[in-house]
């Protein structure tokens, strides 16, 4: 039986939620977010293992907003991904069959809109895998009598120069590849879709953007290991349109710890974001 948003269902937690994955599953992946094989061989052919990009866990990590989904009544026609984040226990594996826990970390009401926070925990028979955080934003759905919760705030980004730049361009067909991963919201793909949900075109998933900055990141300050990937949040501040190109600028703030933030020639489109990366 699903329920209203209401600030009761914090806390609330979900049966764990069967998931398996294999290695076209995460070549798949890596192409939806722009990898290639020549920068990103080992990570789009089997010959090379492959390796799997880290922000491959937010496909399976999703199951947790699947499984408060299904307690909650809400319009698919007014959600927008909100802020995202994963800490990445150790490597993942090409193939596995896993399960995913959830639970309800926070639900805010903003007035005109309803954020609801999940907490997302994949392990597979060796223990955690990786740990994601989600939040999503509710058009219409405020209004209940909760908290409003913690505002923007400022800018994390150091008074320099970043220490690190990274320029990647989307293609016309990202947003199409991408969803083959799992996220089939037609908003991303269909123009009367898109338009019935107030935006002028179809846009780039979020975690898309996200996969991008990942892979920046992962090549930038991980040597391309996975294993020295230690964990990635942000908030979406502004779409990106297929064909965009994504300026990833990193600041290194030591002890493995980052400030970054993404954007296009419209501006920030991940803000507030860290990182953290294992020597």
């Amino acid at each position: 039986m699903t329920k209203d948003i209401s600030s009761e269902l914090v806390g609330e937690t979900f049966d764990p939620i069967p998931t398996s994955w294999n290695s076209k599953d995460t070549m798949l992946y890596a192409l939806g977010v722009g990898a290639n094989a020549t920068d990103d061989l080992d990570f789009v052919y089997e010959g090379r293992g492959p390796k799997v990009l880290p922000t491959f866990g937010v496909i399976p990590g999703m199951l947790s907003m699947a499984g408060m989904f299904g307690k909650i009544t809400v319009n698919p026609l007014m959600i927008l991904h909100g802020e995202q984040g994963i800490t990445c226990h150790r490597e993942i594996p090409p193939d596995a069959s896993a399960q995913v826990s959830g639970k309800v970390t926070a639900i805010w009401d903003k007035g005109k809109a309803a954020v609801l926070v999940v907490e997302g925990e994949t392990s597979d028979q060796d223990g955690p895998l990786f740990t994601t955080r989600s939040s999503i934003f509710v058009r219409g759905a405020g209004g209940f009598g909760g908290e409003r919760g913690p505002s923007a705030s400022e800018s994390n980004i150091p008074d320099r120069k970043p220490d690190e730049i990274v320029v990647e361009q989307t293609r016309p067909e990202q947003a199409a590849l991408y969803r083959l991963s799992g996220d089939r919201n037609p908003l991303h793909v269909d123009p009367d879709f898109a338009k019935a949900a107030g935006f002028d075109k179809p846009f780039i998933h979020g975690l898309c953007t996200y996969g991008f900055v990942g892979r920046a990141l992962l090549a930038t300050f991980c040597d391309r290991n996975p294993a020295k990937f230690k964990s990635l949040d942000g908030r979406f501040a502004e779409r990106v349109y297929p064909g965009d190109t994504i300026t990833t600028e990193f600041w290194d703030l030591g002890e493995g710890k980052l400030v970054l933030q993404a954007s296009t020639h419209r501006g920030v489109v991940l803000s507030q974001a860290t990182a953290e990366v294992r020597n």
